[in-house]
């Protein structure tokens, strides 16, 4: 009930913003393109819509001058989500919400590719639609790349700070499995490998993408050990990681399958 009244509220904020937003828009440049794959997350993309947009009137209010579009790339999602992203433009004229639909599930390296070809931003954020990733955390990802001038900066689950919240003792076991595997063979450097919430400046993202050959899981590993391998500067900031409310998990026992092929092949060739 209380999450249900503070987004309520946060949704009328929202719609204030896309007021003003209107009025305001021709003479601000998109500063941050915010990339979000979908499949079958009709639940929960209203919501995090409205996460995002608030977390962007924190960041203007913290006087950083921010303007964010959010790009949704949906394959063809059978429950609907498309229909939502277009009833959230049209309910908040968000003329800075653009949905890119595709035929179908293509890998999450074509979906970025679908949303970056018409990102306006200098910074490109990818995230999940799953409320995994909370939108707080992207003004701290900002702070620290134009600080340091990182190339890239990653959420970490696995540093001081971060965390997981509602995974059971198996899935902690993988996710931790699969992040030592692939720092004992690969050295990247990072604490998180498998984690997908990430921040980059748009040239290195479409790089990376462009370098990038695998698909799934597999993906998020390799673009990180890529840009080490590529000479690219990569910072990380402490993130807390929320299990899916709605829907369903797409980690199965191919998708780990993969990943451990992946990595075999990550060490061979990279």
């Amino acid at each position: 009930m209380y999450l249900s009244a503070a987004l309520t509220v946060r949704a009328r904020a929202t719609l204030r913003d896309a007021m003003a937003r209107a009025s305001t828009s021709t003479s601000q440049d998109v500063t941050v393109s915010i990339i979000v794959p979908t499949y079958n997350e009709r639940q929960n993309i209203g919501t995090l819509y409205v996460l995002i947009r608030d977390a962007e009137r924190a960041c203007n209010a913290r006087g950083m001058e921010e303007r964010w579009e959010i790009i949704v790339v949906d394959d063809n999602s059978p429950d609907g989500t498309s229909e939502v992203v277009r009833a959230l433009q049209k309910a908040y004229d968000d003329e800075d919400l653009v949905l890119r639909a595709r035929a179908g599930k293509l890998g999450l390296g074509t979906a970025y590719a679908h949303g970056l070809a018409v990102a306006r931003g200098t910074e490109a954020i990818i995230m999940d639609a799953d409320l995994s990733h909370d939108p707080k955390f992207i003004g701290e990802f900002l702070r620290l790349r134009r600080e340091h001038g990182y190339d890239v900066v990653s959420g970490t689950r696995y540093a001081p700070g971060g965390g997981v919240v509602g995974w059971d003792t198996r899935r902690k076991l993988t996710s931790r499995g699969a992040n030592y595997l692939a720092k004992v063979l690969l050295a990247p450097g990072a604490s998180d490998l498998t984690g997908s919430f990430r921040l980059y400046t748009k040239p290195v993202l479409e790089e990376l993408v462009r370098a990038v050959k695998s698909k799934g899981y597999v993906f998020q590993m390799e673009i990180i050990v890529r840009a080490k391998a590529m000479g690219f500067s990569v910072g990380e900031v402490p993130i807390s990681f929320v299990d899916r409310v709605y829907g369903e998990s797409k980690l199965g026992a191919a998708e780990i399958v993969a990943y451990l092929k992946g990595l075999i092949r990550l060490f061979f060739t990279v």
